[in-house]
């Protein structure tokens, strides 16, 4: 597998970590509770750290704007069907405007 290959499987892997270490954050109250919060901290470690083995490859303004705007969609996403937060038009729309920015800054690229 070439190199630009592995930096986007790394990138996604740091965005999926980050998810989870959102998820925990959620689950963590405000830190209060020790197993989440120590998700938390290692979610975000290896989000980051999988954030600096991508950009050894990709241009760091697309892979942040891919790992920020995918990130963001997709945890919106997870919170309006696992955690029943609200789904209006709007917020669809917007989520649909990200992922459509994510691919064009992806699709520039090449």
């Amino acid at each position: 597998m070439n190199p630009s290959n592995l930096a986007w499987l790394a990138l996604l892997a740091s965005v999926v970590a980050e998810v989870l270490g959102t998820l925990a954050l959620r689950a963590a109250d405000g830190l209060t509770k020790p197993w989440p919060s120590i998700a938390v901290v290692l979610c975000y470690g290896c989000a980051i750290w999988l954030m600096s083995v991508s950009v050894r490859q990709l241009e760091m303004g697309l892979a942040y704007a891919v790992w920020a705007g995918s990130g963001t969609a997709l945890t919106a996403a997870i919170g309006m069907l696992c955690f029943q937060e609200a789904f209006t038009w709007s917020r669809l729309l917007g989520l649909t405007f990200i992922v459509l920015g994510v691919l064009a800054l992806n699709l520039s690229t090449r």
